[in-house]
C-alpha cells in the first residue's frame, strides 16, 4: 500500500464535497477497491468512505417498490429484503460471509464488474439507480464492461426495485472467485418478463430480448426450447468457452423460470 488521506463524511453533501477535490475516490465496502490499491492499479491521494452515511443505509418497501440504500451491505439486503425474495436470495450467495458483511450494493453497481450479481437484478427488475444528482433507469445505466452512466464524483445513494409478481436468480458459480461464471435473473411483471444475464458477455450485463418475448407470451421453461444465445460476444477463457457460456445462459434461464413458478 501507499500513503493517502482517509475521510469519513457523515452526509451525502459532505461526501460529494470531498469527492470534488483533486484525485479523490469513493470507498464503499472496499471489496474491489482495496485489492486494486494493493496491486497499485489505482493510487488516489484521498479515499472518501461512504460507510458512515446513515441516510445511505437500509432497506424498505412501499407501494410495490423495494428501496435499498447505496451503502447497504449484501448481508443486510439478504436479511431485510424479504419483500423481494429473489433479491434477498441473490444477496445471500454473494462471495462469503466476510464479503457480504463489508461489500455494498452501491459499490457493486458503481464498479459494474461483468460477473457481478447485482447488475442482473437491477436490469431484470427495471430498477432505478438514484444518485446525489439524478435518477437513472437501469436500461440506461449499464454501458459496458466496468462502464456506467455515473459521472465523476457521482454517488449511488439508493436503488429502487419494482417488486415483480415472480422472480428468480440462477448462478453458475466460479468456485475460486465465487463470482458468476454465468448468472441469469428472471423477473415477471404484469406488463411482461425481463431477463438479464451477467458473467457471460464481453459487453457486460445484458437483456436477452428473445427470451423475454417468449416468456411474456408463456411463462414456462418450455417456451425457451427453440431459443439459443449467439456465442459471438460471449466471454471465452480458461473457465469456459464462448459456446459453453452461451449454452449456460439457456440452461440457467429455464431453471430460473421453473423456480420462479
Amino acid at each position: 500500500m501507499y500513503n493517502f488521506e482517509f475521510v469519513k463524511p457523515a452526509s451525502v453533501a459532505d461526501a460529494v464535497a470531498a469527492l470534488g477535490e483533486e484525485d479523490a475516490q469513493a470507498l464503499g465496502g472496499g471489496q474491489t477497491l482495496i485489492p486494486t490499491l494493493k496491486q497499485r492499479l489505482a493510487a488516489p491521494s484521498k479515499l472518501v468512505s461512504l460507510s458512515g452515511i446513515a441516510e445511505m443505509k437500509g432497506v424498505s418497501a412501499a407501494d410495490g417498490v423495494l428501496s435499498v440504500g447505496g451503502a447497504t451491505t449484501h448481508g443486510t439486503v439478504a436479511a431485510e429484503a424479504g419483500a423481494y425474495p429473489a433479491l434477498a436470495d441473490l444477496a445471500s450467495h454473494i462471495g462469503d460471509p466476510a464479503v457480504r458483511n463489508r461489500g455494498t450494493i452501491g459499490g457493486s453497481l458503481a464498479n459494474n464488474d461483468p460477473s457481478a450479481c447485482y447488475p442482473s437484478a437491477a436490469l431484470a427488475s427495471g430498477a432505478t439507480i438514484v444518485t446525489n444528482a439524478r435518477e437513472i433507469a437501469a436500461d440506461d445505466y449499464f454501458q459496458g464492461m466496468f462502464t456506467t452512466a455515473l459521472e465523476e464524483g457521482e454517488i449511488i445513494t439508493a436503488v429502487k426495485f419494482p417488486i415483480p409478481e415472480a422472480a428468480n436468480y440462477q448462478k453458475f458459480l466460479q468456485p475460486a472467485s465465487r463470482f458468476a461464471l454465468v448468472g441469469v435473473f428472471v423477473a415477471k411483471y404484469a406488463d411482461g418478463v425481463r431477463v438479464a444475464v451477467t458473467g457471460a458477455s464481453e459487453d457486460g450485463v445484458f437483456r436477452w430480448s428473445e427470451a423475454e418475448a417468449a416468456l411474456s407470451k408463456e411463462f414456462r421453461g418450455d417456451a425457451l426450447m427453440d431459443l439459443k444465445v449467439d456465442p459471438a460476444n460471449m466471454i471465452g477463457d480458461l473457465h469456459g468457452t464462448k459456446e459453453y457460456r452461451a449454452h449456460l445462459v439457456g440452461v440457467l434461464t429455464k431453471r430460473a423460470v421453473v423456480a420462479a413458478g
